[in-house]
C-alpha cells in the first residue's frame, strides 16, 4: 500500500542531476512526485515528464517554487527535496511513522555529502548538531510534513534567501522537528563550486545578516552576488 506522501522538486536546468534523483525514486510506494520548474531552458522538464513526474511551472526562486508544487500536491504528507539529493531506500516509511508521532510537527533526514574530503564529514558533524539540539535542518536535508501543517504556516516564504531557515523556525514553534535515523546523499558541487571555507562563511555571514535585520535582497546580494530581481540567473541548487 502506498504511502499517502507528495515529493516535491525544486528544480530550474538540473538536467545533469535530475535523472539520477528520479532513478532513485523509482519504485518508491509514494502517492505522487512533483517537479516545479522555475522556467528552465535546459531538458529539465522532459526528463522530469520521462519519469512520470507531474510538472507545475513557477517563477524561479526556491521559496516560490516549493509553494507552486506543495499548491497541487494530494499528498496528506509533504516531502521537499533538491534536485541533486537522493533519499535513501524505504525513507516513505520512515517519514510515515515520524508524521504518525502526535508530538512532532516535522522532520528531516542526516546529512551525507557525497565526497571522500574528510572536511564534509566535519561539515555533517555540524549540520547533525545544528539540526538535532537547535531543531534548525535546512532544505538539502529532505524537510518533511503533513500538508495541514504546512497550508498552517501559509508554505514557505517567498524570500530572496533562507527560505527553509526561517519555515524550520516557524514549524518547530508546533512541535519538535524530529530528525530520522537515515541520511540523504546530497552533491557537494555546491561547496567544490564556491570552496568549502568560502561557502560556510557565506553562509554564516548571511545568518547574521538575517538576525541583524538585513533585507532579503542585500543578502542575496552577499551570498550570490545579485540582487532580488537577478535571482532568476542563479541555479536552484544554489539557492541555499
Amino acid at each position: 500500500m502506498a504511502v499517502d506522501l507528495s515529493i516535491v522538486i525544486p528544480a530550474r536546468n538540473e538536467s545533469s542531476v535530475l535523472a539520477q534523483t528520479l532513478e532513485r525514486l523509482s519504485g518508491a510506494g509514494i502517492r505522487e512526485i512533483i517537479v516545479a520548474d522555475g522556467s528552465s531552458d535546459d531538458a529539465t522538464v522532459t526528463i522530469a515528464q520521462s519519469y512520470g513526474a507531474h510538472v507545475v511551472v513557477s517563477k524561479p526562486g526556491r521559496g516560490s517554487q516549493l509553494n507552486a508544487g506543495a499548491a497541487i500536491a494530494t499528498g496528506n504528507m509533504l516531502l521537499f527535496l533538491h534536485a541533486d539529493t537522493q533519499l535513501p531506500r524505504n525513507f516513505e516509511y520512515c517519514v510515515e511513522e515520524i508524521l504518525q508521532r502526535p508530538y512532532v510537527a516535522g522532520g528531516a533526514f542526516q546529512l551525507h555529502i557525497d565526497s571522500a574530503r574528510r572536511v564534509y564529514r566535519l561539515i555533517e558533524k555540524m549540520v547533525a548538531y545544528r539540526s538535532r539540539w537547535l531543531q534548525l535542518p535546512y532544505g538539502d536535508q529532505a524537510i518533511f510534513v503533513r500538508a495541514a501543517t504546512f497550508h498552517l504556516l501559509s508554505g514557505f516564504p517567498e524570500l530572496s534567501v533562507m527560505e527553509d531557515f526561517v519555515f524550520a523556525r516557524r514549524l518547530r514553534k508546533l512541535g519538535s522537528i524530529h530528525m530520522a535515523p537515515l541520511c540523504v546523499n546530497t552533491s557537494s558541487r555546491r561547496w567544490e563550486s564556491d570552496g568549502v571555507c568560502r561557502t560556510t562563511w557565506l553562509n554564516q555571514a548571511v545568518i547574521a545578516g538575517y538576525w541583524l535585520g538585513v533585507s532579503p535582497a542585500r543578502l542575496a546580494r552577499w551570498r550570490y552576488g545579485v540582487t532580488h530581481s537577478d535571482l532568476s540567473t542563479v541555479p536552484v541548487q544554489a539557492l541555499g
